[in-house]
């Protein structure tokens, strides 16, 4: 029994020391090439799709973008980028809950990173998985929505911890549901303090320019560097 938990062991340490790997490799491809990325993290039916839509129009007369879209199954997200004239490569997991940078490796012959600005990974919609893996990006982001409700943020710490920005989406409906905004900031703050902390509704645009504004602002610090 001894034995065969230390073979368990084993591989999950090759499992990661590999995973570990690819990222590496993805970060190497993007910094080569300048390419910002950014890994946007939800649950399903936050508004992720349609916050990408909108931050791609916003942004698309500045920057060369490219969209790599994660799904169980299907490429309807996919088919909505593309409508917006954006290279879309599309990662089916077929019943896997997250994201990992050996996809990611897989799929970067299809970009021409040397001309892709920003690129966007929208990861499964899962507040759990995809939080413990690095794809080789820059920020991750996670979006929470305000029917939602206060209590994702307490209930899934690991996943506000380990991200950069928290974007609250759906700020349209705070006078229909049960949200506390006050509260939702001073969670994330408790549990990760460095956070950025933006509310905004991606369907009627309230909100938008500070995201717009915080994308262009580390786009031009990664230049830089």
């Amino acid at each position: 029994m001894k034995e065969v938990m230390k073979m368990k062991v084993r591989l999950k340490e090759e499992v990661l020391k590999d995973l570990n790997k690819a990222a590496d490799f993805n970060r190497a491809a993007f910094s080569k090439n300048k390419t910002l990325v950014i890994n946007l993290m939800s649950s399903p039916g936050s508004g992720k799709t349609t916050l990408l839509e909108e931050t791609v129009k916003a942004l698309s007369n500045e920057f060369a973008i490219a969209v790599i879209e994660g799904d169980l199954a299907t490429d309807l997200d996919a088919q909505r980028l593309r409508a917006h004239g954006i290279k879309t490569v599309q990662i089916n997991t077929v019943g896997g809950c997250h994201l990992d940078a050996r996809m990611i490796a897989k799929v970067l012959p299809e970009l021409d990173l040397k001309k892709v600005d920003i690129l966007f990974i929208e990861n499964i919609g899962n507040l759990v998985c995809p939080s413990g893996y690095d794809l080789g990006q820059d920020y991750k982001v996670v979006i929470l929505s305000v029917p939602e409700g206060n209590d994702k943020i307490p209930k899934y710490p690991v996943m506000f911890r380990r991200t950069d920005v928290t974007v609250l989406n759906k700020i349209d409906l705070l006078p229909y549901v049960s949200f506390n905004l006050e509260e939702a900031r001073n969670d994330l703050h408790a549990i990760n303090p460095h956070a950025q902390f933006t509310a905004l509704s991606a369907k009627t645009g309230e909100g938008m320019e500070e995201w717009i504004n915080w994308i262009k602002d580390v786009y031009h610090q990664f230049v830089k560097h």
